[in-house]
């Protein structure tokens, strides 16, 4: 299986593969995410080591069914070879209704057929009033149109 665009990556490839990525967990779908990654994937996703698609599947489940209405933006942050690294933020909120906004920075390597094969994230959650969102699209894929995070001053 191959997920282009393929190492080694350019300037545009990079941004590229961080748009798709930000895509698919926009849709919270685990199992479509979970394809973007290697079978025997390693992630260390703030204190949670998971390794393989199906860790990989069962993590986003809980994530997902926890942090509501997800809202998620990557930014390409740098690149070389097989490597990227970007960092995001996204906005949930708990099952009472309290908004958070999460920023961190991922590193990312990539196979020689386009899937990660290492993830590691280092995210921080911070509460935010609901007034204060800034990541307002409808459910899913981030309009093309909508400010990055550079734009938003985040």
């Amino acid at each position: 299986m191959s997920r282009p665009p393929l190492p080694p990556f350019t300037a545009e490839t990079a941004a590229q593969k961080a748009r798709l990525a930000e895509d698919a967990w926009n849709s919270r779908d685990p199992q479509r995410v979970a394809q973007a990654y290697t079978i025997d994937s390693r992630w260390r996703n703030r204190a949670e080591f998971i390794v393989g698609r199906d860790q990989i599947e069962a993590f986003l489940g809980r994530k997902w069914s926890h942090e509501l209405d997800y809202r998620l933006i990557k930014e390409l942050w740098a690149f070389r070879e097989n490597r990227i690294a970007v960092r995001f933020a996204y906005e949930w909120r708990d099952e009472s209704g309290a908004w958070f906004r999460a920023y961190g920075n991922e590193n990312w390597e990539f196979d020689e057929h386009g899937l990660m094969r290492l993830r590691i994230a280092s995210i921080n959650d911070l509460p935010i009033a609901a007034v204060d969102r800034k990541f307002l699209w409808p459910l899913g894929r981030r309009p093309d149109e909508h400010p990055g995070l550079t734009d938003l001053g985040l």
